[in-house]
């Protein structure tokens, strides 16, 4: 047998080299070609007519604008009320975790007028963590007006409401509509108390100005204000037995006291005196939330305007029994030095 040989020159190694390569060229083009043809094919695979996911008709839409259009309602914000009151959370601060890419796929496939369901999981130690928090920023406690002073007058506080919010019920609404896509608003349910006494409910303040042996009586306004009463001149304590400055409250009133000497050197031998003319104590007593000081009567009206009691102050007979009537226990005595 007899083989033949054949030799190749130059000239056709490059012409084979060529070819190859053109070859290599037009296979890339017709991949190219081949992927922008699928890209474009999934660009055009776009949802049917009808389909809804959650609230949001995704009808005609591609994956990209499906998956844009669930994560508006995603972000949308849960809205609480109370009153007037009202606050907004993103879900995924109350633990919400929406499967968007499951839902979007569901869609494409689904056939026309389907309602897809939007899957969400919610963290519950995260919900747990935020219902404190905001417990913690919504209760507020009860608080009755009551009166101060401001400078040398009385004024009145605030009364306030208090609330505490139902955490259980306000933790399960909350996941509830979390899992229902329900953005609120969501009425929150709270424990109220009420304050017992209110700005316009705000009886008598006595001010006592110890310096210049006047007293001043105040009556609550309706609109929150202290009106001036009535003023009387008043004795109070001589320098060695100071009437007390501060802030007090009758805590005791009697008709016709008797009068006991107290533990001082001042009373040292003295004896009790019964109600009566003579009684030092006059015919009223309103006693102060500071032990054995009180505003009473005396039968020594020549020391009404000067400091010449022990510590008490003293009043006019017909005058402490007029202020008597008219200051129930538990009206504030303020003693100033002014």
């Amino acid at each position: 047998m007899t083989y033949k040989r054949y030799r190749t020159s130059r000239r056709g190694v490059r012409v084979l080299t060529f070819v190859a390569f053109l070859a290599m060229i037009l296979i890339g083009v017709e991949a190219g070609a081949r992927a922008q043809q699928a890209a474009g094919k999934a660009e055009q695979n776009v949802v049917a007519e009808g389909v809804h996911i959650g609230e949001v008709d995704v009808s005609g839409m591609t994956a990209t604008q499906v998956q844009r259009a669930v994560r508006r309602l995603t972000a949308e914000p849960l809205t609480l009320t109370y009153g007037a009151q009202s606050w907004r959370f993103a879900p995924e601060t109350l633990g919400a975790d929406f499967q968007v890419d499951g839902a979007v796929q569901a869609a494409l496939a689904a056939p026309e007028g389907t309602a897809v369901r939007l899957g969400v999981t919610v963290n519950e130690r995260q919900l747990n963590r935020w219902t404190k928090r905001f417990a913690r920023r919504f209760d507020q406690k009860m608080r009755n007006a009551r009166i101060v002073l401001k400078g040398l007058r009385p004024g009145i506080t605030r009364s306030q409401v208090g609330r505490k919010l139902y955490r259980w019920s306000t933790k399960y609404a909350v996941l509830s509509d979390l899992r229902s896509h329900d953005r609120g608003p969501l009425e929150l349910d709270a424990k109220v108390t009420r304050p017992r006494v209110a700005r316009n409910e705000v009886g008598a303040a006595i001010v006592i100005r110890r310096a210049s042996n006047k007293l001043f009586l105040y009556r609550g306004q309706g609109k929150g204000g202290m009106k001036l009463r009535r003023q009387f001149g008043v004795s109070t304590g001589q320098a060695a037995y100071p009437t007390p400055l501060g802030s007090f409250t009758i805590v005791d009133k009697q008709q016709n006291p008797w009068w006991y000497p107290p533990d001082s050197d001042w009373a040292a031998g003295a004896e009790p005196v019964p109600p009566g003319p003579g009684n030092p104590l006059g015919t009223r007593w309103m006693g102060l939330s500071e032990p054995l000081i009180g505003i009473h009567g005396t039968p020594d009206a020549a020391s009404i305007g000067y400091s010449a009691s022990h510590g008490c102050i003293r009043m006019l007979v017909s005058e402490a029994e007029w202020l008597f009537e008219r200051v129930p226990e538990g009206t504030p005595v303020f003693i100033i030095d002014a």
